[in-house]
């Protein structure tokens, strides 16, 4: 038995879908998209003050951090959702077992795929000479990317689910699978289109 095995045995997300056949198309994200096997993406924040830290955390897990930031606009971590990680879980096993049914795909694939689709690849800083403030374009790197693709996601969740009859795991779901197909009614589709349309007018 070889080591990886011994150090990662063949878990089931929630006891239900496979890390294995998971496939990462986008070679510029392949370093940071963690698919390590895992029963429950909880991991206690055990990489926190650790460089490159957040590479090593199960992407299922980073989707659950991030659909924690559920308070005010401008106060992610305050209100409803603010440290509520339990419930974070449920919305996401639900939004799976959602996206299982209507598709018939593994939801963690969906969840790759849509975060391949919703990673900007440039965007825009600001800079000065002589007082003058422009704009210019520039790469980002993958960490980065993944943390703007999960953003997007959650963003458009959380403003999808606050005007919609529709519960917040069906938003989710329906977004996941969305941006799985680069469906341009995708929240994060769009902000990534718009980031990198902003950022090419910049070159």
């Amino acid at each position: 038995m070889s080591r990886q095995s011994l150090e990662y045995p063949n878990l089931l997300l929630w006891g239900r879908w496979d890390f294995t056949g998971v496939t990462i198309g986008d070679p510029g994200l392949q370093t940071v998209i963690s698919l390590r096997p895992i029963l429950v993406p909880h991991s206690g924040g055990r990489h926190e003050h650790k460089k490159f830290g957040k590479t090593r955390v199960n992407i299922v897990e980073r989707l659950v951090n991030q659909m924690s930031h559920f308070g005010k606009k401008y106060a992610k971590n305050t209100g409803r959702m603010g440290g509520k990680k339990q419930r974070a879980l449920n919305i996401v096993k639900t939004a799976f077992v959602i996206i299982e049914l209507k598709t018939g795909q593994n939801p963690i694939q969906q969840l790759v795929k849509a975060v391949e689709n919703a990673s900007p690849n440039e965007d825009t800083t600001r800079l000065s000479y002589g007082g003058v403030v422009y704009h210019q374009s520039v790469d980002i790197s993958p960490v980065r990317r993944i943390d703007l693709a999960l953003r997007f996601m959650s963003e458009g969740v959380r403003e999808s689910a606050f005007s919609s009859s529709k519960s917040v795991e069906e938003v989710l779901a329906d977004e996941i699978m969305l941006a799985a197909k680069g469906d341009a009614n995708s929240h994060s589709v769009k902000k990534k289109n718009e980031q990198e349309r902003v950022a090419m007018a910049s070159r």
